[in-house]
C-alpha cells in the first residue's frame, strides 16, 4: 500500500460514485490515486468524480482475466483504516495514562507525574492527531479546494481546534488541555469508518462479483482440429470452443454440438437451470451442467451480455435520485448549522455562561461532531447503489435510475400480447369429443401423431403437446385442409373446418362456435372416417401472467394490454386473466398514442412489451419497460430492462422500488431525526442535570447513525 494516498476518497463514496476512464484496464485503474481523504458523504449520490475511477466498464479487462478491482481496492482501504485505527488506539493507552484528568478520575493524584510529561503528552497526541487524523484532515483540504464544505470539513474543525486550544496549554496559555478527548475522539472516528465500510463492502462488489463470473481461460478448437487452452483476451467472434461440464460459458455464444442445462441464474435470475442444444444461444459467465458442448463465439468484450449488464448497472448508480436532491440540500445546511452552532454553543458558554474557555471549546467540538451529515450523506447513494446490483442480479435492469423511483407510482401498466402475457406461440387450449370410447389425451396424441410429420405451424403445435406419439406410416397432406396417416393402423385425419364443408360433414355444435368466437383456431379429427373431436388452439396465456395480473390489482394497478390481435383474443385473453381493459387491432405504429390515451386518464402509465416492435409506446409511457430481452440489452427507449420474459418481473420491479423508496425515507428520517435530538444534547442543555457529552461520546453516537443507515439500506436484500 502506498505510504501517501493521492487523493482518493472512502469506499462508501466512492463505489456509488465511481464514473469510467475510457479504455483502461481493471487492473491499472486499481493503482491509481489510492488516498484515504473520505470526501463529502454529502456529495450527490452519483456525482463525476476525478480520483482514480474504479468501475467496470474496462470489460474487455473483465471477460479477459485479471484485474483488482473495486472491491479489492476497497478491502484495502478498510485494512488502512484499521490498522490507522489500532496505531492510534495503542497511541490513545499512554495518552490517557499521563493525562491529569484521567489521573484524578482514577485516584492516582500526581504518582504518574515527572518533569516534561506535558511535552510527552503533546508529542503522542500530535501522532494521533496527524496519523490517525490524516483521512479527515485530507478530506477538508479537498472540500476547501471545491468549496463544498461537509463532513470532513465538521471532523477537521473539531479535532483540529481541540488538537490547538490544548497544543497551546503546553506552551503557556492558561487553562486544561483535553488530548485524551482529541485521542478518543480519533480513535472513535476511524474504528466508526472502519465499522460503517465493512458495512457497506457488499454493495461495493456487486460489480465486482458480476465480473468474476468470467473464467480465465477456454478451450479453443484449433483449425487442425486440435485443442489449446488460450486465455480470453485471445478469442475473437468466430472462434468454436469446448466447454466441460462445470466449467464456465468463456464469452456468449451459439451452441453447435452437444447437449447441456446451463445455470443462469447469477446472469438473469433464472432460478432454474436452462435446457441448451444445438442453435441455442449462451451467456457468458454462465455455468455449464452435466453435458460437454461446442459453441462458436459472437459476442466478445465490451459487446458481451455481461459487459452490457455492468454498464447498465453502473450508469444506474451514477443517474442521480430525486430523493438525492433533499438529501444534498439538508446535508448542507447540516453542515451550515453545525459550524454556526459550534461557534454559538462557544460564544454562550464562554462569553453569556462565563464558563471556562476549555469547557466551552469542548462543547462547540462535541456539537460539531455530533453533527456530521454523515449518515445523511448515505442515506439515499447507499441505497441506490444495493437496490441496483439487486435488481441486476435478478434480471432486472435498470436504465433510468428517476423511472425506475416513478415505479412505485404506477396506476395503470399496460402490456403488450403477443410474447408478454402470452407465450408467443400457438398451443392446445381446448379438446372436444363428439365420441365415446376415446380420451381427450388419447384424442390429442391421435392428432400429434400424424401433425409430427408436417411443417404447418399449427401442425407443430399439436404435435409439441405430447411427449410421445402412436406409430404412424403412410403421411400424407390434403393441400390447403390438413393431412392425414395410419396410426396403430386406423386412418386418421387432421382437417380444417372447409374440408368438413367440402365433404358435407356436419359439425354444427355450440362449443365449436363458442371457441370460434374466442378467435380460437379450430382443427377436427376424424377416425376410420368418424369425426371424432376437435381441437382449440391459441397463442398460450403464460402461467405466470394470471399471478401477475393478480398481483398488480392487489396492489391497486389498473392492467391492461395491447395487442394487433383481433378482438376475439383479446377479448379471451383479457377475460382469461381479469384485465381491466384491452385494445385490440393496434397497429404498431398506434401503440404509443393508446399509451397517450390512458395517460390522458390522470393515470401514470408503465408499458411492458418488446423493446423493439413497441419502442414509441415504451417511449411515451412514463415507465417504459422492454422484456424478455434476452442477451440483447442494449434497448434504447426502454427505462428498464426485464430479462427474462416474465411478467411477474413487472410486479418486482413496482415492489423494489416501493421498498428502496421506503428504505430512503427511513434513512433520511433517522439521519435528520437523530441530528434533531443530539445537537441540544451535544451543545449541553441539559448540563443543570448532570447530563454532559464529550467529544468522543459524540463521535460514538455519529458513528452509530453512520452504521444504522448502512445496515438498514443492506436490509434491502433481506
Amino acid at each position: 500500500m502506498h505510504e501517501e494516498h493521492g487523493s482518493h476518497r472512502i469506499a462508501h463514496e466512492e463505489y456509488v460514485e465511481a464514473t469510467p476512464k475510457e479504455g483502461e484496464h481493471i487492473a491499472a485503474e486499481a493503482h491509481m490515486e489510492h488516498d484515504m481523504s473520505h470526501e463529502g458523504h454529502n456529495a450527490p449520490a452519483m456525482a463525476k468524480m476525478d480520483h482514480g475511477r474504479h468501475d467496470m466498464q474496462g470489460m474487455e479487462g473483465m471477460d479477459h482475466g485479471g484485474g483488482m478491482g473495486r472491491a479489492g481496492h476497497h478491502e484495502m482501504m478498510v485494512a488502512d483504516f484499521r490498522k490507522r485505527f489500532w496505531i492510534s488506539l495503542a497511541i490513545t493507552i499512554p495518552v490517557l495514562i499521563l493525562s491529569p484528568m484521567i489521573q484524578m478520575f482514577l485516584g492516582l493524584g500526581e504518582s504518574l507525574r515527572f518533569a516534561g510529561d506535558p511535552f510527552v503528552l503533546f508529542g503522542l497526541s500530535s501522532v494521533i492527531f496527524f496519523y490517525g487524523g490524516y483521512p479527515f484532515l485530507k478530506g477538508f483540504v479537498d472540500e476547501l479546494r471545491k468549496s463544498a464544505p461537509g463532513m470532513m470539513t465538521l471532523i477537521s474543525v473539531a479535532t483540529s481546534t481541540a488538537y490547538i486550544y490544548s497544543s497551546a496549554t503546553v506552551f503557556g496559555l492558561t487553562g486544561e488541555g483535553f488530548f485524551w478527548e482529541l485521542a478518543t475522539l480519533i480513535d472513535i472516528m476511524l474504528l466508526g469508518h472502519w465499522i460503517e465500510m465493512r458495512s457497506i463492502m457488499g454493495a461495493s462488489r456487486a460489480l465486482e462479483e458480476l465480473a468474476r463470473l468470467m473464467p480465465q481461460d477456454a478451450h479453443k478448437v484449433m483449425p487442425d482440429g486440435s485443442i489449446k487452452d488460450v486465455p480470453l483476451s485471445e478469442l475473437i467472434v468466430g472462434d468454436r470452443v469446448i466447454i466441460k461440464p462445470g466449467e464456465k460459458m468463456p464469452a456468449d455464444g451459439k451452441v453447435v454440438e452437444g447437449e447441456t442445462s446451463v445455470n443462469e441464474a447469477m446472469l438473469t435470475g433464472e432460478s432454474k437451470p436452462v435446457s441448451k442444444k444445438t442453435g441455442s444461444m449462451v451467456i457468458g459467465g454462465s455455468i455449464n451442467g452435466e453435458g460437454s458442448v461446442t459453441i462458436v463465439i459472437n459476442k466478445t468484450g465490451k459487446d458481451s451480455f455481461l459487459s452490457q449488464v455492468i454498464e447498465l448497472v453502473r450508469e444506474a448508480q451514477e443517474s442521480k435520485s430525486r430523493t438525492q436532491d433533499l438529501a444534498d440540500r439538508a446535508a448542507l445546511w447540516l453542515t451550515i448549522i453545525a459550524l454556526t452552532g459550534g461557534s454559538i454553543t462557544w460564544l454562550v458558554w464562554f462569553v453569556v455562561l462565563s464558563a471556562e474557555l476549555s469547557f466551552a471549546i469542548e462543547r462547540a467540538v462535541t456539537v460539531m461532531v455530533i453533527a456530521c451529515p454523515h449518515a445523511l450523506g448515505l442515506a439515499i447513494p447507499l441505497v441506490v447503489a444495493i437496490s441496483t446490483a439487486l435488481s441486476a442480479s435478478k434480471g432486472l435492469l435498470i436504465r433510468d435510475r428517476a423511472a425506475f423511483e416513478r415505479a412505485r407510482n404506477i396506476q395503470a401498466i399496460i402490456f403488450d400480447k403477443t410474447g408478454t402475457l402470452t407465450q408467443g406461440k400457438f398451443g392446445v387450449t381446448d379438446t372436444i369429443m363428439f365420441t365415446d370410447g376415446l380420451s381427450e389425451d388419447e384424442l390429442v396424441k391421435y392428432a400429434a401423431s400424424v401433425e409430427a410429420y408436417s411443417e404447418h405451424p399449427i401442425a407443430k403445435s399439436i404435435a409439441a403437446s405430447v411427449g410421445e406419439t402412436f406409430e404412424t406410416t403412410g403421411f400424407n397432406s390434403i393441400p390447403g385442409k390438413g393431412a392425414e396417416a395410419k396410426v396403430n393402423r386406423r386412418d386418421v385425419k387432421v382437417v380444417s373446418p372447409g374440408y368438413l364443408r367440402e365433404k358435407n360433414i356436419p359439425y354444427d355444435d355450440a362449443r365449436i362456435g363458442k371457441i370460434a368466437e374466442q378467435g380460437k383456431t379450430v382443427v377436427f379429427v376424424l377416425i376410420d372416417g368418424q369425426l371424432s373431436g376437435a381441437i382449440g388452439l391459441a397463442d398460450i396465456i403464460r402461467p405466470e401472467s394470471r399471478e401477475a395480473v393478480a398481483k398488480l390489482k392487489e396492489i391497486g394497478v389498473q392492467v391492461m394490454m395491447l395487442t394487433g390481435d383481433n378482438r376475439q383474443v383479446a377479448k379471451w385473453v383479457a377475460g382469461e386473466l381479469g384485465l381491466d381493459d384491452y385494445f385490440a387491432e393496434v397497429l404498431p405504429h398506434e401503440k404509443s398514442a393508446k399509451v397517450k390515451e390512458v395517460q390522458a386518464r390522470g393515470l401514470t402509465v408503465a408499458m411492458v412489451g418488446d423493446g423493439v416492435n413497441d419502442a414509441p409506446a415504451l417511449a411515451q409511457a412514463d415507465i417504459g419497460i422492454a422484456i424478455g430481452a434476452g442477451t440483447d440489452v442494449a434497448v434504447e427507449t426502454a427505462d428498464i430492462i426485464l430479462v427474462k420474459s416474465n411478467p411477474l418481473d413487472a410486479v418486482s420491479i413496482v415492489g423494489l422500488s416501493k421498498a428502496t423508496y421506503r428504505k430512503m425515507l427511513q434513512n433520511l428520517a433517522w439521519a435528520t431525526g437523530y441530528n434533531a435530538f443530539a445537537l441540544p444534547l451535544a451543545a449541553g442543555v441539559l448540563y443543570n442535570y448532570g447530563i454532559v457529552l464529550s467529544p468522543a461520546i459524540g463521535a460514538i453516537f455519529m458513528s452509530l447513525s453512520t452504521v444504522i443507515v448502512a445496515i438498514n439500506a443492506r436490509m434491502l436484500k433481506a
